[in-house]
């Protein structure tokens, strides 16, 4: 976990280790070692080499999934709380994996463009497991498409009462 945090971190900050390792007050050997996951650092560590990276460590409350029969055998996965995306990732440039989108020919979406947001959340919350939701669905941007997307009834009844407690109806 903290090796692909940190990695990620500071790759997303532009720094080399070894300026990170300066602005963290931890060796860059250390560092490295922490990257490798030859070492773990201490919550402490983790949180103040985050810090120089520009981000925070967070504690997120993760969604509990269940299964719905959605028919024919099929089941859908349920969140009971809609996921956030980081602003960059919900707008991202996406290539949908093949169990997601198995009748295009391009899987690429391009998830600031609405219509195709739309198309692909469809796809999602229709064959998606909780991974995928949790990695292409956000939240908010769920709720405000909720009315128009084109879902089979069970999927739509399902995950209605997550989308009205978003609204502060439930």
């Amino acid at each position: 976990m903290e090796v692909e945090l940190l990695t990620e971190a500071r790759e997303r900050a532009g720094l080399t280790r070894a300026e990170l390792a300066r602005r963290s007050a931890t060796s860059r050997p250390t560092l490295s070692a922490y990257e490798h996951g030859r070492v773990s650092p201490t919550i402490d560590t983790l949180a103040r080499i985050l810090a120089a990276t520009g981000h925070r460590l967070e504690v997120v409350r993760s969604p509990e999934w269940h299964e719905v029969q959605v028919g024919r055998g099929r089941v859908a996965h349920v969140a009971d709380e809609l996921p956030r995306l980081d602003t960059t990732d919900a707008v991202a440039t996406v290539e949908l994996p093949l169990h997601l989108d198995w009748s295009s020919r391009n899987r690429t979406v391009d998830l600031a463009d609405r219509r195709r947001r739309l198309r692909a959340y469809e796809a999602i919350l229709r064959e998606g497991r909780p991974a995928d939701i949790e990695r292409y669905v956000d939240g908010a941007l769920l709720v405000d498409a909720w009315d128009e997307l084109l879902l089979p009834r069970l999927i739509r009844a399902a995950w209605q009462p997550v989308i009205d407690q978003a609204r502060g109806h439930g």
